[in-house]
C-alpha cells in the first residue's frame, strides 16, 4: 500500500531527492565514496556547498548585500543567535505559537524585549493584527508559520524597522521580500532536507554593532567569512538540500511552487469545511498552507480515534495532532503530491459515509 506522508517535521522529501541522495550514498560523484564518508574539503563537496547556497540566492532572488550560511543547532540555536548578533538595546516580537515563545524567552537574555501582540489566550489560533512596533527596536521578530497551532502569514510585513522571521516550516513556499529582512532563518527538515542543517540568509551590513562579545561558533561573521565551512558542516543534509534545491528549479520556481501549494490546501480546506465530521481549528483568514489542522465536530468527538486507526489503515502517515491541541494534522509542504492530499480527503468521505 502507498503511504502518504503528512508527517510535520522531519517530514516528506521529494522523489527526486531521495533517489539522488541514495545514489550519493553509495557513491558520491564519481569518487567511488560514499557521501556519508568524504571530506568536507574535497572539491566535490565544496562544489556542492557553493552551489546549494547560490541556488538559495538564485530562487529566493537574494539582493546584493546578503550572504547564505549553513549553520547546526537548528532554529532552536536561531533563538539566542539573532539576539547575541543584533539585539543592543530592544528587540519587538510577536507571539503566535510555542517557537515564537520559544525565541521570545530566549532573546530576553540578551535585552529588553517588548511582545508587540499575542494570540496564547485564544490557544493560538489567529494571527494578532493590528498591533504598534516601537522604531526604536533594533528588530521585529516573528514565526512566519506556526507547525502546531496551523497559522501562517503568508506576507512581508511593512514595519519602520528591519525584520527577522524564522521561516523554518514555510521556506521556499512562496515568494519573499528579502530586502525587507536582517536575517531570515530555516531548519531544513520542513522544505529542503534532512534534519541536521539550518539555513540563514544574513544582511552583511546588519551585523557589527552590538556592544557584547560574541562566541565564535555564534558569530554570523565566523560563518560568513568561511562560506559555512569554519567547522565541518553536515555534509549529507547539504548535499540533500542541493537535490531539492535543483528540483525546485526544475518546477518553474518559488511562484510555481506558491500556485501548486495554494491548490493542495484548498482542496483539503474545501473538504473540512463541507464535512460534517470535520472542522479547522485556526482563523479562515490566517490558515497555513503548510499545516492544515482540524478537528472532529463536538458531536462527533468520540469518532476521533477511529477515524485515527481508519485513516493509518488508508495508508494516512503523521497525520495526528500535536500533543498541545490533540485532533489532526496535515503537513502539506512542498514535496507532497497533490495526488496524497486527494488519497485524504477520500478517506474523509468515506469516514463520513459510514458515519
Amino acid at each position: 500500500m502507498k503511504k502518504h506522508n503528512f508527517s510535520a517535521g522531519p517530514s516528506i522529501l521529494s522523489e527526486y531527492t531521495i533517489k539522488n541522495a541514495a545514489a550519493a550514498v553509495e557513491n558520491f560523484a564519481g569518487t567511488g565514496l560514499s557521501i556519508l564518508e568524504v571530506s568536507h574539503r574535497g572539491k566535490e563537496f565544496v562544489a556542492v556547498n557553493d552551489e546549494a547556497r547560490a541556488l538559495i540566492k538564485e530562487l529566493l532572488d537574494v539582493p546584493a548585500g546578503y550572504e547564505v550560511v549553513f549553520l547546526g543547532g537548528g532554529a532552536s540555536m536561531q533563538f539566542c543567535m539573532v539576539p547575541f548578533n543584533l539585539l543592543n538595546k530592544k528587540a519587538s516580537y510577536l507571539d503566535t505559537g510555542t517557537w515564537a515563545s520559544n525565541a521570545i524567552k530566549e532573546a530576553k537574555l540578551f535585552g529588553e524585549v517588548d511582545v508587540v501582540a499575542s494570540s496564547k489566550d485564544a490557544n493560538y489560533t489567529f494571527i494578532p493584527k493590528g498591533y504598534q512596533v516601537a522604531e526604536d527596536s533594533d528588530y521585529f521578530h516573528f514565526t512566519s508559520n506556526n507547525t502546531i497551532y496551523g497559522t501562517e502569514m503568508r506576507y512581508d510585513p511593512d514595519m519602520k524597522v528591519r525584520l527577522v522571521s524564522d521561516m523554518s516550516s514555510d521556506i521556499f513556499s512562496r515568494p519573499i521580500d528579502i530586502s525587507k529582512y536582517d536575517i531570515i532563518y530555516a531548519g531544513a527538515q520542513k522544505n529542503l532536507a534532512p534534519a541536521g542543517v539550518t539555513l540563514a540568509i544574513v544582511r552583511t551590513d546588519a551585523l557589527g554593532h552590538v556592544d557584547r562579545a560574541i562566541p565564535t561558533m555564534l558569530n554570523y561573521n565566523t560563518h560568513i567569512k568561511k562560506d559555512s565551512m569554519f567547522n565541518t558542516p553536515p555534509v549529507f543534509p547539504i548535499f540533500a538540500a542541493l537535490q531539492t534545491l535543483k528540483w525546485y528549479k526544475e518546477l518553474g520556481g518559488i511562484a510555481a511552487i506558491e500556485k501548486m501549494n495554494l491548490e493542495k490546501a484548498a482542496i483539503l480546506y474545501d473538504e473540512i469545511d463541507r464535512n460534517k465530521l470535520f472542522k479547522g481549528t485556526a482563523a479562515v483568514e490566517d490558515r497555513s498552507i503548510m499545516n492544515v489542522c482540524f478537528v472532529m465536530n463536538d458531536e462527533y468527538k468520540e469518532l476521533e480515534e477511529e477515524f485515527s486507526k481508519f485513516a493509518a489503515a488508508a495508508g494516512m502517515v503523521g497525520i495526528k495532532g500535536h500533543r498541545s491541541v490533540g485532533g489532526f494534522r496535515a503537513s502539506l509542504y512542498n514535496a507532497m503530491p497533490k495526488s496524497s492530499v486527494e488519497a485524504l480527503v477520500a478517506t474523509m468521505k468515506e469516514f463520513e459515509k459510514q458515519h
